[in-house]
């Protein structure tokens, strides 16, 4: 079957969502993923952007921002980004966010923020120092990882993305693993599952380190294994994920019908 790794992707985290939730989606491939969700199994999911525009569904093509008109004509409410993340979001009643990573760590920190020379990393030298290359920053992503009851990351598995530890924390996983997270009072849960390019890798209940349980027919698991920047522990019931169905390639088109998001 011809599909991109990017539309397998987007199919995989759009099975995560479950119908009847209330979920916010970022622009690009997350959206993707969520409107796919909606169209193949689960129409009375609830979609909202960080814009505050909800209800809609993309109209001649996936957006190219959060309140493109391609996802605001047919919304059923159109506010800001104070109701969408500081009211929704930040009180905890968003069921499920997805978010992407420039680098993301072995406990599910994002860094979308900079890049920085490895002796000038902020968390080295005990402040904020210039990056050699700075990125977009955290946009709603910070808010959806604290506030969210769970989200998903999108990522491509890259070792370069795939750091044991992030340059700077623009959005927080687990911090340092374990109960880190409740020392800071998020109302959200953290994030339930990285999918890449190459695979899933879920949270250990304990540790919260995430370790590979399930891998694309394309991919192997020392592939895997070498795309990560930490030793990637693997689940002893680490399966294949099955393929997409015609039927689950023809939603996920019909939502991406300007095949914009179609690589390979």
């Amino acid at each position: 079957m011809d599909y991109s790794r990017q539309e397998f992707m987007a199919i995989v985290t759009g099975r995560e969502l479950r119908d009847g939730e209330l979920a916010i989606f970022g622009v690009g491939l997350s959206m993707l993923a969520g409107y796919f969700a909606i169209k193949n199994h689960a129409p009375n999911l609830m979609a909202f952007t960080e814009g505050g525009v909800f209800g809609s569904t993309p109209v001649g093509g996936l957006p190219w921002g959060i309140e493109c008109n391609r996802i605001s004509a047919n919304a059923t409410s159109f506010t800001n980004a104070i109701d969408a993340l500081g009211c929704l979001v930040a009180s905890g009643r968003c069921d499920v966010g997805i978010i992407g990573a420039a680098q993301i760590d072995k406990y599910g920190n994002v860094n979308t923020t900079g890049i920085w020379d490895p002796d000038q990393v902020p968390w080295k030298v005990g402040r904020y120092t210039l990056p050699r290359v700075r990125l977009n920053g955290s946009g709603g992503a910070n808010e959806i990882a604290v506030g969210c009851k769970r989200y998903i990351i999108m990522v491509t598995h890259e070792k370069k993305r795939f750091v044991d530890k992030v340059d700077y924390i623009s959005s927080p996983g687990y911090i340092n693993g374990g109960n880190d997270r409740e020392k800071y009072g998020f109302p959200g849960g953290g994030p339930s599952a990285i999918i890449t390019t190459l695979g899933i890798l879920r949270p250990d209940p304990v540790t919260k380190e995430f370790y590979l349980d399930a891998y694309f027919p394309y991919a192997t698991i020392d592939e895997i294994k070498a795309n990560t920047g930490w030793e990637l522990k693997v689940s002893p019931d680490v399966k294949v994920i099955p393929e997409p169905t015609e039927q689950e390639l023809a939603n996920l088109r019909a939502v991406d019908v300007t095949g914009s998001l179609r690589k390979k």
